[in-house]
């Protein structure tokens, strides 16, 4: 496995994709998920530009943190955080993107306020009934505004959504479509702390459907470092 070759195929597949929808493939970030990937493999990543790293689980991003000079790299959190963990990683991770609760949002933004930073964040929407999904219930996002908009530690950048799984990648779109219809909506509220920039949607089985629905942001792990235990 040749995870620079591995990288220029995605990011002609996104250039593709792109091309077709009439979007510049700068405006894409790609997030290379480290879940289960040894350090040496980041480190080619890193060495192809991919600086933008994604960690599922808490205890796995400490290990990196402490072992990779981090003035390279910025380290998102794309996994189910629980507020117990939040204070290992509050001003380490520059965008906490499975916001899925106001619980969640209270215990980050008292972390941060300590700290005295600002932590980003990304609201998780939930756009599809599995039960084995986290979210915010799409019905209820004004209502999660609403009760967060008073924490000035926090600072919400966009939307991040999962597709539930299909046989056929366009069969994602109908739910990123949802997601995109929210986070234009988001784009016309005015709230102290929100900075509405980013609409994480798309992994390596579902990233051209994503961007296909106005993704900016894709969270990318098999298509680069190959399939992980």
């Amino acid at each position: 496995m040749n995870i620079k070759d591995n990288i220029l195929k995605l990011l002609n597949k996104v250039d593709d994709v792109c091309n077709e929808v009439g979007v510049k493939s700068e405006s894409i970030k790609i997030i290379a998920v480290t879940k289960n990937v040894g350090i040496e493999k980041i480190m080619q990543a890193v060495s192809c530009n991919l600086r933008d790293l994604g960690e599922n689980r808490v205890q796995e991003f400490l290990n990196k943190y402490q072992t990779l000079d981090n003035k390279d790299v910025k380290w998102h959190l794309i996994g189910h955080l629980q507020t117990n963990k939040v204070k290992y990683v509050v001003g380490r991770i520059c965008l906490i993107q499975s916001v899925d609760s106001i619980k969640l949002a209270n215990e980050i933004n008292k972390k941060a306020k300590e700290l005295g930073v600002i932590q980003d964040i990304l609201i998780e929407l939930k756009t599809s009934y599995e039960e084995t999904k986290f979210g915010v219930d799409v019905n209820h996002i004004d209502e999660f505004l609403n009760q967060v908009a008073d924490l000035k530690n926090i600072r919400i950048k966009g939307l991040m959504t999962i597709a539930p799984k299909v046989n056929f990648e366009d069969e994602a779109r109908p739910y990123f479509e949802i997601a995109y219809n929210q986070f234009e909506k988001l784009k016309n509220v005015r709230q102290d702390n929100m900075e509405i920039q980013y609409l994480s949607m798309g992994m390596s089985g579902d990233f051209k459907a994503a961007i296909k629905e106005g993704s900016n942001m894709i969270r990318i792990g098999t298509a680069i470092f190959g399939e992980r235990k």
